[in-house]
């Protein structure tokens, strides 16, 4: 081999931060102690001495596709590798295909998934047999819930285990290991050191790539200390991690949602920009502002309602981010409004009621009489018209079909309008109880 040859292949490409930093074995891995300390169950599990299948489940960057290649490692298994992104049934087959030839030579296979979530249906029951057979192990790695993604013939014959976000201990742990290896040329400011921790997000792939790139542009701006007023300038600091149609966009929506139920108007403010700041749709936080108007407050103080479709609006007219500032006040009022879900609870009991019921006839004197015929068979006959009853109640009248009982669905709590909906409601149960008990005399 010449010298030029042997010269061209030295110069291997610099691997990124983020591989380089990989760890080699399971007791330098950083976060996830709930899963990894003494005695908890994937140290167990390593300990065993036999593989298992196993879905790993959690958000980005938090040591998935590691823990499947040290998984390999402990058990000098091969290691095959498929994305469900780019990966078909075709290429099933030729994982499997190889798994058979490593068999074959006396080794089993880890078949590691990527994002399984994203296989279909027939993709994952392509899987199974391969799975049930024992001829791979098989590893998924999801940031979706399992639970709605996966399989669940394939879900059953796999130990899911759940990932948690990198705490921010845990990534300085990480940024330390770093400037104490590859970045040693580098000192960063604990105000730098803060930046980059929150900006990563719980996320140690991308708090790796943020500090590539401080490296990066500490080689081409000539310096090795690294200040806060550095970072902003220099690095392309983009909104946290936030998927858009993910459990993480539940949750928060959920977290919004139950802070403004439960009168909490910082909690509220806080999941909402939450939301605004990682690229929620405002169209879409106006539209759940609405319904939790409807849900949760209700007639309690029907000002709500007005409100949100107002702060809705409002956001139509001026757009991101003078707009946001109406759906800012609007989950304020919310979480301050009197709470009543006695309307939102009475419609889904009559819902569910009509759903299961038989066809009710319509009481004849209800029923409509725009025919000479029609007021013969006494449609409309002694329909009391309210206006002119005294209180313009019709005491005593009944608006059911005859053979249904009153069902009480709607229970107005005592606060709000809702306190004097509850006082009008008893008062004309009371003209209703006079006119019943001279009726039995």
């Amino acid at each position: 081999m010449s010298a030029q040859v042997a010269d061209l292949f030295a110069n291997k490409p610099k691997p990124p931060l983020a591989e380089a930093l990989r760890p080699k074995v399971l007791d330098e891995v950083i976060g996830q102690s709930h899963l990894l300390g003494s005695g908890k169950p994937l140290r167990l599990a390593f300990e065993s001495g036999t593989a298992h299948s196993m879905i790993l489940w959690g958000p980005p960057g938090v040591g998935k596709t590691t823990l499947a290649r040290l998984t390999a490692q402990a058990f000098s298994c091969e290691f095959v590798a498929l994305s469900a992104v780019f990966s078909g049934v075709k290429d099933i087959r030729a994982a499997m295909e190889q798994a058979e030839q490593n068999l074959a030579q006396g080794k089993r296979t880890i078949l590691f998934v990527d994002e399984i979530h994203r296989f279909n249906k027939s993709q994952q029951d392509a899987l199974l047999p391969y799975a049930e057979s024992g001829l791979v192990t098989l590893i998924g790695a999801t940031t979706e819930n399992p639970s709605f993604e996966v399989n669940s013939a394939l879900l059953s014959r796999a130990q899911v285990y759940v990932l948690k976000s990198l705490t921010d201990a845990e990534l300085k742990q990480l940024l330390v290991r770093a400037t104490q290896g590859v970045l040693e040329h580098l000192s960063f400011e604990d105000a730098a050191v803060n930046t980059l921790i929150g900006y990563a997000d719980g996320d140690a792939r991308r708090l790796l790539n943020l500090l590539e790139q401080c490296s990066t542009a500490a080689g081409a701006a000539g310096c090795t200390h690294i200040d806060a007023v550095f970072i902003q300038n220099a690095l392309a600091l983009n909104a946290r991690r936030f998927d858009k149609g993910g459990d993480n966009f539940y949750d928060q929506i959920s977290a919004l949602h139950k802070s403004v139920r439960g009168s909490n108007p910082d909690a509220a403010l806080y999941w909402l920009c939450r939301m605004l700041d990682g690229g929620a749709d405002p169209k879409y936080l106006a539209r759940r502002i609405v319904r939790m108007a409807w849900e949760d407050i209700g007639l309690a103080d029907p000002r709500a309602m007005q409100l949100a479709n107002d702060a809705a609006l409002t956001f139509e007219r001026l757009g991101s981010p003078e707009g946001e500032l109406a759906l800012g006040q609007a989950v304020i009022y919310l979480a301050i409004a009197a709470k009543s879900n006695a309307g939102y609870t009475a419609f889904n009991k009559a819902r569910a009621f009509v759903k299961q019921d038989k066809s009710r006839e319509v009481p004849v004197h209800l029923r409509n009489a725009p025919t000479k015929l029609m007021k013969e068979l006494g449609h409309g006959h002694d329909y009391r018209y309210a206006h002119d009853e005294p209180h313009a109640y019709a005491a005593g009248e009944n608006y059911l079909p005859e053979d249904m009982p009153k069902p009480g669905w709607y229970q107005p709590v005592p606060r709000g309008l809702e306190a004097k909906i509850a006082e009008k409601m008893a008062f004309l149960q009371g003209l209703d109880a006079q006119v019943n008990t001279k009726k039995t005399v």
